[in-house]
């Protein structure tokens, strides 16, 4: 059974991302320790909230290392979620400028509305079309509707990072990719059976 590290920095509704892990076949492990990553199969980075208090709090915790170590030195599975995968980036703008975990080449910055219909915050249901394959949105079919909550998005600077995007205000990333490091804009925790299977779906690298 996969061992799953929530990290939990404050930032976040953590008992509905553990049920929706338990339920999809995961051993879920809430915890604010980073030493406890050393110890999971898989790591999760959920989040609700502004991208320098997100940042702040990582930093405070002494989660930045241990994330580099784990993720990026041993290629453990990373699922960044909604504020989680923003904080993938290199640098976000909400609020003045501050820099992110490096691991995703671009930056965040607020969704522009395009037409009367691109309410800001966006939160509703949306449709979600994967840029290229990937075992993340297996048995997931193209256009599938997920549920987002933000006014924020990363743009990429490099389109090979591109997983997904969601053809609203404009059309915006909503997925990353990059090894072994994937994160989503909306939440898979919310989605239904989507969602369920794309937490599966990760479960299984």
């Amino acid at each position: 059974m996969s061992e799953v590290l929530i990290v939990d920095y404050g930032m976040c509704n953590l008992d509905s991302i553990g049920r929706a892990v338990e339920e999809c076949g995961g051993r879920p492990i809430i915890s604010d320790n980073p030493k406890d990553l050393t110890s999971a199969t898989h790591i999760i980075l959920p989040g609700v909230g502004a991208f320098p208090d997100g940042m702040k709090n990582i930093n405070e915790l002494g989660f930045k290392k241990a994330l580099d170590q784990q993720v990026l030195n041993r290629g453990i599975p990373f699922l960044g979620i909604c504020l989680g995968m923003q904080l993938m980036a290199r640098k976000g703008h909400e609020g003045g400028e501050m820099d992110g975990l490096g691991w995703i080449d671009g930056e965040v910055r607020r969704l522009q509305p395009k037409g009367e219909d691109s309410r800001i915050p966006h939160i509703a249901w949306n449709e979600v079309y994967p840029q290229q394959e990937s075992p993340l949105f297996e048995q997931i079919e193209p256009g599938k509707d997920f549920y987002f909550v933000h006014s924020y998005v990363i743009e990429c600077d490099d389109e090979s990072q591109v997983l997904a995007t969601t053809p609203y205000a404009g059309g915006f990333t909503s997925a990353v990719c990059k090894g072994n490091i994937f994160g989503v804009q909306f939440h898979p925790e919310k989605s239904q059976k989507a969602g369920f299977q794309l937490i599966r779906n990760f479960l299984s690298l």
